[in-house]
This record gives structure tokens, C-alpha cells and sequence, in this order.
């Protein structure tokens, strides 16, 4: 299969985006094939909060675009999240309920069908991974919900399972942002500051290991916290 990386350039001017400085987004964009590629750049050239990228590291967000999640897929994500250190975009034509949770845990945190990637549709995936939000389908959401929820209740009483608690204030975070609020949001229900939201996602992920929001959902409902 081609990777069809490669060097692409903008000319749009900086924008504010939420949360940041005036500085553009840096986006990789990597598919199988030339005209995934040509598609996925088309899209984001025409948003001026993307800064288009050669290569995705640290500090850019990389769009991974496939059609299914063969191995071959599954390689090139990882290789992705835990060799180039870059947040990433998943858009994907379709993706079997035994992949859903894998993906997660390998740190994909903002997932899109491919049906639905539009310009916008993209541009707010990539600002959701930016800042280490989770940006799921509503319907891959439910899914997650449901398949670590089959996972929790088959481990429950397991002999030698570790206990990982997490405090009523984590719990009280991690059940918002599965309910699709962005931080403002959390902070507003929970009359907390933005940045204490923060802090208490950064420090919950930290402790536990876990790579972004989505993990730390997947982990809350896989231990029975929400």
C-alpha cells in the first residue's frame, strides 16, 4: 500500500482557536491510497485553523484515514501513537466491535466515519484531539459503553484483580465527558474552573496510565465507576 504522506502548505492566516493561542493546529494527514490523501488535504486546506504538515510528532495531530482496520492498519496506527509521540484523527469506513476497544486503548482519541468528513466534521476532530479531548460517533460511543460494560461485568469478582480507585471528583469528570461535554461544559455543571477540569483529567491519565479522555472512559466503565 502507498502511504501517502507528503509535503502540503496553506497560506490561510492564523486563527484563534478555543482554548489556544493564535497558532494553527499542525496536521499530518497519512492514508492507503493517493485519493484518500488528496481528499482528506482538499478538506482541510479550505480551514484556516489548520496548519497542513510532511510529517505528524510531537505536538501535531495526525490524520490517519482507511477504509477497515486490517492489520496492516492496525500497524500503521500504532507505529503513529507510540513512535512519533503525535495525537491522532482516525477516519475509518467501517470498524468491527473487537477493534473498537483496541483502537482506544492505543490512544486514538477523536474518530470519524468516513461518510460523514466533511471540511467541518475534520476540522473539529483535529481541534478535539489538540487539546486531548475525545471526539467519538455517538454510535461508536454507545458501542464503547456497551463492550467494556460486556468486559466489566465478565472480570467482576476476578480473583487478584488490582484495585485502581478513582476519587468521586474523577468519577463525577469522566461521567460528563462520556456524556459528550467539552470542558467548558464540565466546568460549568460541576461549578468548577476550566482549569481544574483539567488538572483532574491530566492527573487521573497520569496516575493510571491512560493515553487521553476516550481511554479514561473506556477504564471508568471497565471498573464499574459509570
Amino acid at each position: 500500500m502507498l502511504n501517502s504522506s507528503r509535503t502540503t502548505t496553506t497560506s490561510s492566516p492564523p486563527v484563534r482557536c478555543a482554548g489556544s493561542t493564535n497558532r494553527r493546529v499542525p496536521v499530518a494527514v497519512s492514508a492507503a491510497d493517493p485519493i484518500s490523501f488528496e481528499g482528506a488535504v482538499g478538506q482541510l486546506r479550505r480551514r484556516p485553523e489548520v496548519e497542513l504538515r510532511e510529517e505528524s510528532g510531537p505536538g501535531t495531530v495526525a490524520l490517519l484515514v482507511e477504509d477497515a482496520l486490517d492489520e496492516a492498519a492496525l500497524t500503521r496506527l500504532r507505529r503513529i501513537v507510540r513512535g512519533e509521540g503525535a495525537r491522532v484523527v482516525l477516519v475509518v469506513g467501517a470498524m468491527r466491535e473487537n477493534e473498537l476497544l483496541e483502537v482506544v486503548e492505543c490512544g486514538v482519541g477523536a474518530i470519524v466515519w468516513r461518510h460523514e468528513a466533511t471540511a467541518e466534521r475534520l476540522a473539529q476532530a483535529v481541534l478535539a484531539a489538540h487539546r486531548g479531548d475525545g471526539d467519538l460517533p455517538a454510535d461508536l460511543l454507545g458501542r464503547l459503553i456497551h463492550q467494556v460494560g460486556t468486559l466489566h461485568r465478565g472480570a467482576a469478582g476476578a480473583p487478584g484483580a488490582p484495585f485502581l480507585g478513582l476519587t468521586s471528583r474523577e468519577v463525577d469528570v469522566l461521567r460528563l465527558v462520556s456524556e459528550g461535554f467539552d470542558t467548558g461544559e464540565i466546568a460549568g455543571k460541576l461549578s468548577y474552573s476550566e482549569r481544574t477540569v483539567k488538572n483532574v483529567v491530566h492527573g487521573l491519565t497520569t496516575r493510571l496510565h491512560l493515553r487521553n479522555r476516550a481511554h479514561a472512559v473506556a477504564f471508568a466503565l471497565r471498573e464499574g465507576y459509570i
